[in-house]
């Protein structure tokens, strides 16, 4: 990618543009185009409305969001303030988040998907798949299936890639930790130091960056600079300021609670306050601040996933609001469209996973060797993860006797279906860690050897009368 264009100077196009003129260009002119809330990059190469010239188009629309914008807590590193939008678009989005993760009205599309799958296998699975797809976002190149495998057996990382992923992993788990209570700035240095954990940088972690260390951040495949971050020396200050706005006590810069943790995720990108690790750390915050602003739900989320997927657009989405006066609105667009296509995902992937469960019901209906019984527990197993069963669980649920529940059970983890564990006294049944493939591998086994139908081959449950002729031998 380019870097993009930088807007022109509107203060030298009002100097030649008369009032006149300048009336008919405000009065052809908003903030959005065509709904979208572009950058003089993308607008110079689009036909203009009217008889405007593109410095003209562009003056009236920098006008219109200019006179709509809120100034942020925080500023460049001219010491220039960034400013705010809220534009239509970014209003919708808001919106939207707010009703699909349950902060209006009294349930919400995520929470029915979470309880309907299994809220604790579900954010394990979530926990897992945003480490994998954050590292990978910086660099880690191991694949999904073996980083997951890593992670669910406890096994040691063996290339840098692993130790990136488990890392992310894990600070991902302290950041459900530290939702409970307020931040501070030792707690964005403790999530560096795990994250670093092990590393090429492990000798930097939970550290400032010094002015000896010379960060720059430049294009991929280039040479060329993308940002220069503020002084090192300015950095404290910096990050005081951040935990001060993280925890809500900045009451004259009130903004959306999604817009606050989306803007913790630009700053630390922004001021790149460590050598290494930088972008980790921001969206760590990110999920820090919507969970302890009452998003409890974005956890399910794998935003670094729909990031991946298009890299150059995240980029980009930096370079806008530096290359535009300090013009956040273009990030937290970005970021509000990222989290939507997020809960889109997330439902796709349990719409999948129910449908796969509906199908391996319905063919366990048809089981030979399992009873009705069998079959309704397992299919609950199937959409409640890590669920435990008891033999009295399973008798009053079905209304049967002690020991024709232990038979159920025991029959079922027979054929490794179940595993028989010990809390105490008591013995508990849980279902194997890939129940879906062990029931298919079950299916396979019972159909070979179940015989081939016929004349003859009469099933063993089959009842006959009293004095009626047994079948022929």
């Amino acid at each position: 990618m380019k870097i993009p264009a930088t807007p022109p100077d509107i203060r030298s196009i009002l100097g030649r543009t008369s009032p006149q003129r300048l009336s008919e260009i405000i009065s052809g002119t908003s903030m959005l185009v065509a709904g979208r809330y572009l950058h003089w990059d993308n607008m110079r190469h689009r036909p203009t409305p009217g008889r405007l010239s593109h410095e003209e188009w562009w003056l009236g629309t920098r006008m219109a969001r200019l006179s709509a914008r809120e100034i942020m807590p925080f500023s460049t590193r001219e010491g220039h303030p960034f400013s705010l939008v809220h534009a239509a678009p970014i209003r919708q989005g808001l919106h939207e988040i707010d009703q699909k993760l349950g902060m209006s009205g009294p349930r919400s599309q995520v929470r029915d998907l979470v309880e309907g799958h299994g809220r604790k296998h579900l954010l394990a699975n979530s926990i897992v798949e945003e480490a994998i797809r954050s590292s990978q976002l910086e660099g880690a190149s191991t694949t999904r299936r073996v980083a997951k495998e890593m992670i669910r057996r406890g096994r040691q990382p063996k290339t840098h890639g692993e130790r990136m992923i488990l890392n992310n992993h894990h600070a991902m788990e302290r950041v459900a930790e530290l939702a409970r209570r307020d931040l501070g700035a030792a707690d964005v240095f403790e999530l560096h130091g795990i994250l670093m954990d092990g590393t090429r940088h492990s000798g930097m972690a939970g550290r400032f960056r010094r002015a000896s260390d010379e960060i720059v951040v430049t294009l991929v495949h280039s040479d060329e600079t993308a940002h220069v971050p503020p002084d090192a020396a300015e950095l404290p200050a910096r990050m005081d300021r951040l935990v001060t706005f993280a925890n809500e006590e900045t009451p004259d810069h009130w903004v959306h609670p999604v817009v606050r943790a989306i803007l913790l995720h630009f700053m630390i990108g922004y001021d790149h306050p460590f050598v290494d690790g930088n972008g980790r750390v921001a969206r760590s915050l990110f999920y820090w601040s919507m969970v302890r602003q009452g998003y409890s739900l974005a956890q399910y989320l794998a935003v670094s996933g729909i990031l991946r997927n298009a890299p150059a657009r995240y980029a980009r989405a930096y370079l806008h609001t530096e290359t535009d006066g300090a013009d956040l609105t273009y990030f937290v667009d970005y970021h509000i469209g990222v989290i939507v296509r997020s809960i889109a995902a997330l439902s796709a992937y349990v719409d999948r996973k129910m449908a796969d469960i509906q199908g391996i019901e319905d063919r366990l209906r048809h089981s030979p060797d399992l009873n009705h019984r069998q079959i309704q527990l397992l299919g609950h197993a199937l959409r409640n993860p890590g669920f435990r069963y008891t033999v009295k669980s399973h008798a009053t649920s079905h209304g049967i006797t002690p020991n024709t529940a232990r038979a159920d059970l025991v029959k079922l983890a027979g054929a490794g279906l179940l595993a028989s564990t010990m809390r105490g006294r008591r013995q508990e049944f849980i279902a194997t860690r890939d129940l879906e493939a062990a029931l298919k591998e079950h299916g396979k086994r019972v159909g070979q050897a179940r015989p081939e139908p016929g004349r003859f081959n009469q099933p063993s449950w089959r009842w006959r009368s009293p004095g009626s002729p047994s079948p022929p031998a």
